[in-house]
């Protein structure tokens, strides 16, 4: 993974929102193409403002980066708009499983491949793809997405997502207030997308357990401040990891200099 080409570079980054609240202190991590990357921390910690500040979606909320940098491609991500950066490849799922209640699943997807200018043929071609990742679509695929349960529904954002054919997919706690079953069937499904289509993933959670079982590398970010970075494998293994996401422990050990 370490040969592969750099796709995401978050350098220093420091933000506040409505000019007085600080967010992040310093938060740093790089994303090659081809890996999962998992951005772990408390409630609190700073992930969700990270992956917004990735998709330069932080200017919606009064927030603004007021230091460091964020390279998409090695490209600024804060001189294009979030509409440009989907278009450019840069795709996120925010926290809440959004999407189109009073349409249907599949016109949810659609929607996805629309946004992107996609033909009607590969726009069929995707939905077989998407249907393929989410057998439980294809199944609820005519029914009203307000209708259908958290877990589908939060397929279907993932899978409409998809349909904007992602280089780099982000996930804010996709994991949230889901049963354990529909959280290993989501992960196992974006892995085998990572594994069998090189997806690229960035995805922020709660739930290091899970994070940690399917990602390559992780880092740890504690009151805005990236502290641990490292393969997903390590960090698995070390006891203070644990105790921080167990309770146990007040503050995770920086690595010495």
């Amino acid at each position: 993974m370490s040969d592969q080409p750099i796709l995401l570079e978050v350098n220093s980054v420091q933000a506040v929102y409505s000019q007085t609240i600080q967010a992040l202190n310093g938060v740093s991590f790089s994303v090659r193409s081809g890996e999962i990357l998992a951005i772990l921390g408390s409630n609190g910690a700073g992930k969700t403002t990270t992956l917004k500040a990735v998709s330069n979606l932080l200017p919606t909320e009064r927030g603004q980066i007021t230091s460091g940098s964020i390279l998409f491609e090695g490209r600024s991500v804060l001189s294009r708009s979030p509409a440009n950066l989907v278009r450019d490849g840069l795709v996120q799922v925010l926290e809440g499983r959004h999407c189109f209640k009073s349409l249907t699943v599949e016109e949810n997807l659609i929607s996805g491949g629309l946004g992107r200018g996609g033909s009607r043929s590969e726009i069929a071609n995707d939905l077989e793809k998407i249907y393929l990742a989410f057998p439980r679509l294809k199944e609820r695929r005519r029914t009203a997405a307000g209708l259908t349960s958290g877990g589908e529904q939060q397929m279907t954002a993932i899978g409409r997502a998809l349909m904007s054919r992602p280089r780099l997919l982000v996930l804010d706690e996709p994991s949230m207030g889901l049963a354990p079953m529909i959280i290993r069937d989501i992960f196992q499904s974006l892995k085998h997308l990572n594994r069998d289509e090189g997806l690229t993933i960035l995805v922020a959670e709660q739930n290091s357990t899970v994070a940690l079982t399917y990602a390559d590398t992780a880092v740890v970010i504690e009151n805005g401040v990236s502290v641990l970075t490292g393969p997903a494998a390590d960090l698995r293994g070390r006891d203070d990891i644990k105790a921080f996401y167990l309770g146990e422990g007040a503050s995770l050990a920086r690595p010495a200099a």
